[in-house]
């Protein structure tokens, strides 16, 4: 039987890539919020954003991706961890 205390530690912890995920999500909600502000003057019908605000949008990817490399990094640090013992 394990002890509470172990759990609750092991949980408050940061795993590897937890970083990686939180810091994709910052970043994917920021590109979301800009593509949002970008279309809605095509709705409003008043005039587009600068091109370079278009490519702000394209941080929702990145931000994706940066998620997802933080999803396989504890995957694989979760392998090694399960082949080690």
């Amino acid at each position: 039987m394990r002890d509470k205390t172990q759990v609750n530690s092991r949980s408050a912890e940061a795993g590897p890539g937890d970083g990686l995920v939180r810091a994709g999500g910052i970043v994917f909600v920021v590109g979301a919020v800009a593509t949002l502000v970008t279309v809605a003057p095509l709705f409003l019908g008043t005039d587009p954003f600068p091109p370079v605000a278009y490519g702000v949008c394209m941080l929702m990817g990145v931000g994706f991706l940066l998620a997802a490399a933080g999803v396989l990094r504890g995957i694989s640090a979760q392998r090694r961890a399960a082949r080690s013992t």
